[in-house]
């Protein structure tokens, strides 16, 4: 006998339109199977076999994560099919700071009304950020919640597992002065920062869909919808090259938070302000604004997205390795001794 209930169709939940999201969303989610996934969807559980061959202690690293209020701007564009993008980089982009690499993903989607093909395009973003980090996507959940969110209203949230040898972990005690503090340029203002964002802007009464002198002629939705870079596969190489000491995701927080977190008490991250390629969306907050430059750098990723300590002496070798790999890598600053935690100047 086929499932379904009136009953419950008309207190607002139509598990058909569950059944059918599925299955749109398989296509998506085929593209992201590994070696390791042993499941399909819709079992209660997602199987995963672990490889540890050339492992001799191998440590499980997890990482979850949402997308916060980025989520109003795609209401708002009716766009759906990246910020899933976003939801994977926030999990798995802290996963690599540990050295790990990510193995599998999974997402939870909480919605007003379930819109099977708004659910698939949702999961199509999750479905490309799995793809772009090597995690399979081997389950998930969409909670259709009427009354708890509005109609066009869903939540997103994510959750990844990675694996790393427990002897190839990034270690931070062997930061030393001088090392060199390596960024990577950011997509954009990533998943952090929303609140304020969408306050400076007025984002709710504002035509976000018009083009921006300032964004090169892009909508200051596009601009702000810009799916979050993951940096797994980059660093993954480069650590087969060279000895990362310390990785941070520059999250919500900005510099002044994130970057402290990966070096050991004792020393600082310089960083020359000089040499930041601060994107356009940055100045173009601040100036609409009027945001202190202090709270954009403690909000704000400012167009690094991820910084890497590595030996001066192997600086050139990153450097050429990051960028072979498509990232847009230069030094951004060194460590000194300190207190501080991050001195940007």
């Amino acid at each position: 006998m086929k499932s379904m209930s009136e009953s419950y169709k008309a207190a607002g939940v139509d598990i058909t339109a569950g059944y059918k999201a599925v299955e749109l969303m398989k296509q998506h989610i085929a593209k992201t199977m590994t070696a390791g996934a042993l499941s399909d969807i819709g079992g209660f559980g997602g199987l995963f076999e672990l490889d540890i061959t050339g492992m001799e202690r191998p440590v499980l690293v997890s990482g979850t994560d949402g997308v916060g209020t980025k989520l109003k701007l795609a209401f708002i564009m009716d766009k759906h099919d990246t910020i899933g993008i976003d939801c994977v980089a926030m999990c798995v982009n802290d996963i690599i700071c540990c050295g790990a690499k990510p193995l599998f993903f999974l997402d939870y989607i909480a919605c007003g009304k379930n819109v099977p093909e708004k659910i698939a395009e949702i999961v199509k973003g999750v479905a490309e950020g799995c793809v772009q980090s090597g995690a399979a996507l081997i389950g998930g959940e969409t909670a259709e919640m009427p009354g708890f969110y509005g109609i066009d209203e869903y939540d997103l949230a994510g959750f990844s597992v990675g694996v790393v040898d427990r002897k190839k972990v990034f270690d931070n005690t062997q930061i030393k002065e001088g090392d060199v503090i390596i960024g990577l340029a950011s997509s954009g203002v990533h998943s952090n920062g929303f609140s304020l964002v969408r306050k400076v802007f007025d984002i709710e009464n504002s035509d976000i869909k018009k083009s921006v002198a300032e964004l090169g002629g892009k909508s200051l939705g596009e601009a702000l919808l810009e799916p979050t870079k993951i940096y797994v596969k980059p660093v993954l190489n480069l650590s087969e090259k060279v000895i990362i000491k310390a990785v941070s995701h520059i999250t919500g927080g900005g510099f002044y938070e994130n970057i402290p977190r990966s070096i050991p008490k004792g020393y600082s991250a310089q960083i020359d302000k000089s040499a930041l390629k601060i994107l356009p969306i940055f100045d173009l907050i601040a100036k609409t604004g009027n945001i202190p430059e202090r709270d954009m750098f403690n909000t704000f990723n400012m167009g690094v997205g991820m910084s890497i300590v590595v030996n001066s002496e192997d600086a050139e070798t990153a450097l050429a390795s990051l960028k072979a790999d498509g990232e847009d890598a230069y030094v951004i600053g060194k460590i000194v001794k300190s207190d501080e935690g991050v001195i940007i100047a």
